[in-house]
């Protein structure tokens, strides 16, 4: 057995002091400051804080009208928008806990989220909407949030239940990772620390804010530091417009993954722009190819910093702000966060940003921690002899693709009932867009011809975009050991 190793973060009695100091406030107040200064904006559409405070304090109102008590769970399905945000904080403002859901999940993947969390009812938009409602849960639509008199301050502290959201574990179906105020207030201000994010930057937000690299980075880093954000479904002209802007309103910070600074080097290939006033441009959720950090380097003028997270705690790692940003290496630990490698290496992680449990799953939760009370995320790391982490594999079978986990049982399941696939084995392959691509291994039933755009297509009216197969490969039969079980790591495309 391998004994653990330290990497480079905080002590516990760093974490301690930063819960200590956490304790002393009143949680929502910080992500509420007041302020006649634009806050966000989305479109032609501009929000001071002021403007934002008061909104969400009449939702937190209106929500206490409709039935919402401290530490109920309020759902949010629906897309970006001014109103998610309100009626995010507005959820906050009135002590619920919000749980966390992707727009583009579909009826079964919806269910299965609102069976297993139980909300009071579902804030959601026009198409989602009539999804909930068939599915029998109370929906208020998020075009009409209900709306009162702000209530008196809910009485929070650190380990009170902010936000559920969902990951996929070793069973397949989406566990709820279940977040408190703690959590995300070190996981907020960590971010502020090390990419020195002030009142002064705007940042450009084209994450989804359901995930945690939107929610817990791009909008409550926003709110904490002061700072302002420009919402915006990505496209590279409209990001690029939006840093190379001629007012205060010019963006000096870009988070995307992967597959966003891909589609921003082919943008700027044939439109070149100067990014100077760019400050910083980060990137994560999934790894950045070597090739893709020289190209971004030339055409963006400076190397994204390159970060390490996970569902369960945010973003822990990072390159530095200053120094060095090493292509494949993801830095440092975040203040307050203490990592190590355990057996066969897998990274370990303690401190005040690492959630403390799966909701109503306290199996998985036991798994999820070693004695010593550090979670075991899965991954394969490697720490340099200069400190730095790098992520060299997993443990688990998810696929992490364009920043998304996808688990490869959720998909085989769902193709497995077309009648042409007789077997399938779903697995990630390498791709400079995506990270990984899904790809689906079939061996064909013969029943009926295999169409490789058919059966994406059959996944499609099923499953979340990104987690359909990206291509289909024939196989005359699937790799499997001695005990029948699939060998993923002997799947490979023909090209590879």
């Amino acid at each position: 057995m391998r004994s653990p190793r330290s990497g480079s973060a905080g002590s516990a009695t760093a974490q301690d002091e930063l819960r200590r100091k956490l304790r002393a406030g009143n949680l929502p107040e910080d992500l509420l400051m007041p302020g006649r200064d634009v806050v966000l904006q989305f479109g032609e559409r501009t929000l001071t804080r002021d403007e934002l405070r008061a909104k969400a304090g009449h939702v937190a109102g209106g929500l206490g009208r409709e039935g919402v008590k401290a530490a109920d769970r309020i759902a949010i399905y629906a897309a970006n928008s001014l109103e998610w945000v309100i009626a995010y904080l507005g959820v906050q403002r009135a002590g619920g806990c919000a749980v966390m859901m992707n727009p583009d999940y579909h009826s079964a993947e919806a269910e299965h989220i609102l069976h297993d969390s139980e909300p009071v009812l579902v804030i959601a938009d026009g198409p989602r909407a009539e999804t909930v409602q068939k599915l029998g849960y109370r929906v208020v639509p998020i075009e009409d949030l209900p709306r009162g008199d702000a209530p008196p301050m809910p009485r929070l502290t650190p380990e009170s239940p902010a936000a559920i959201l969902y990951t996929s574990g070793t069973t397949g179906r989406p566990k709820g990772a279940l977040l408190d105020h703690g959590n995300f207030l070190a996981q907020g201000r960590g971010a502020i620390e090390v990419w020195r994010w002030s009142s002064r930057d705007v940042l450009v937000h084209a994450l989804p804010l359901f995930h945690l690299h939107g929610l817990g980075m791009g909008l409550h880093g926003t709110l904490l530091s002061g700072a302002s954000a420009t919402l915006l479904p990505f496209g590279p002209h409209a990001v690029v417009a939006e840093l190379t802007r001629e007012d205060d309103r010019r963006g000096t910070m870009f988070f995307g993954v992967p597959s966003m600074y891909q589609g921003l080097c082919d943008w700027l290939e044939d439109h070149p722009a100067d990014l100077s006033g760019v400050r910083v441009f980060v990137c994560g959720s999934a790894p950045l190819p070597p090739a893709l950090f020289d190209r971004c380097k030339r055409l963006l003028g400076q190397a994204p910093v390159e970060r390490y997270g996970i569902t369960e705690g945010g973003i822990v790692v990072t390159n530095p702000y200053d120094g060095p940003r090493q292509p494949g290496r993801v830095g440092y630990a975040f203040p307050g966060v203490e990592v190590r490698l355990g057996e066969l290496d897998e990274v370990l992680l303690k401190g005040g940003q690492v959630f403390g449990g799966y909701w109503r799953n306290p199996q998985a939760t036991s798994e999820a921690f070693t004695p010593e009370g550090f979670f075991r995320t899965g991954d394969i790391g490697e720490i340099g002899e200069d400190g730095t982490l790098a992520i060299r594999g997993r443990i688990k079978e998810l696929i992490i693709t364009g920043g998304f986990n996808v688990y490869p049982r959720e998909v085989e399941l769902v193709l497995e009932a077309h009648p042409a696939v007789l077997e399938v084995a779903v697995a990630g392959v390498p791709s400079d867009k995506w990270g990984e691509e899904v790809t689906a291994f079939v061996v064909p039933s013969g029943s009926k011809p295999l169409v490789e755009s058919e059966l994406i297509e059959f996944a499609h009216e099923q499953l979340a975009a990104y987690k359909c197969p990206k291509r289909v490969i024939i196989v005359d039969k699937l790799p499997r050991n001695a005990m029948g079980k699939v060998q993923r790591s002997e799947l490979t495309s023909p090209a590879s």
